[in-house]
């Protein structure tokens, strides 16, 4: 079983990208991630970002595993984004975390495995925190409640830097994980953070995105021992 990451204190700069277009914070990543590859010495980048509507391809594929036409999804606002992520179909909306950590693996020292363990279990630890315990299947990556799952992982690694990241399921509307087979599986039902503490008796759960971002940053930053870096002004640094 993986461990906590034991290295030496690293520099990051954290960014709240706020509701933005998936493709738009895509470039985001690769800018950074090219930035990188020019001068190692640059401080790793994190970006924290909401998206609107879109169904996102991994290299494993996912056109196949639309279960709804084009047509029926663009009628409905859904936009339909190739990635170069591992993984198969998955689906971004509003009231979904997402983490994309722009992180030099390599010069870390942390392995792919070890990383994937890592933003599963601060997935796991902010769940919890929240008052829903949440674990590993051995069917696909990423954490689950019961059979359902609730976050999902896919990254894209070159030069030894890491792109794409990690997705928490927290208060978004689960309707659009119907109209696909989530990650290539066809019966899988998705869940949110909401959704298990109103299963739970709490018909209104208080789930601040705010306070999600926080509480992933600081476990990002535990687990990983990042420390913070100023870059620029706009910067949201843990």
């Amino acid at each position: 079983m993986s461990q906590r990451i034991n290295t030496l204190s690293r520099a990051g700069v954290f960014q709240d990208l706020g509701l933005l277009e998936y493709t738009t914070a895509l470039n985001f990543q690769e800018t950074a991630r090219k930035e990188k590859i020019e001068d190692r010495t640059r401080p790793d980048k994190i970006f924290f970002v909401q998206h609107p509507s879109v169904f996102t391809f991994g290299r494993n594929g996912g056109q196949e595993n639309l279960t709804r036409s084009e047509e029926f999804l663009k009628d409905r606002g859904v936009a339909l984004v190739q990635t170069d992520r591992g993984g198969n179909v998955t689906y971004h909306g509003p009231g979904q975390a997402v983490l994309y950590p722009v992180v030099d693996l390599e010069q870390a020292r942390i392995g792919v495995t070890d990383f994937v363990y890592g933003l599963e279990e601060i997935m796991g630890q902010t769940a919890k925190d929240f008052g829903v315990p949440i674990h590993r299947d051995p069917r696909n990556h990423g954490m689950w409640t019961d059979s359902k799952k609730i976050g999902s992982v896919g990254l894209s690694i070159k030069h030894g830097i890491s792109i794409h990241g990690l997705a928490l399921n927290v208060s978004l509307d689960l309707t659009p994980f119907s109209w696909i087979n989530p990650c290539g599986m066809s019966g899988v039902l998705m869940t949110s953070l909401k959704q298990e503490l109103k299963d739970r008796g709490l018909p209104d759960p208080p789930l601040p995105m705010e306070s999600i971002k926080e509480t992933l940053i600081t476990y990002f930053c535990q687990w990983f021992h990042f420390h913070p870096v100023k870059e620029s002004a706009h910067a949201s640094l843990c």
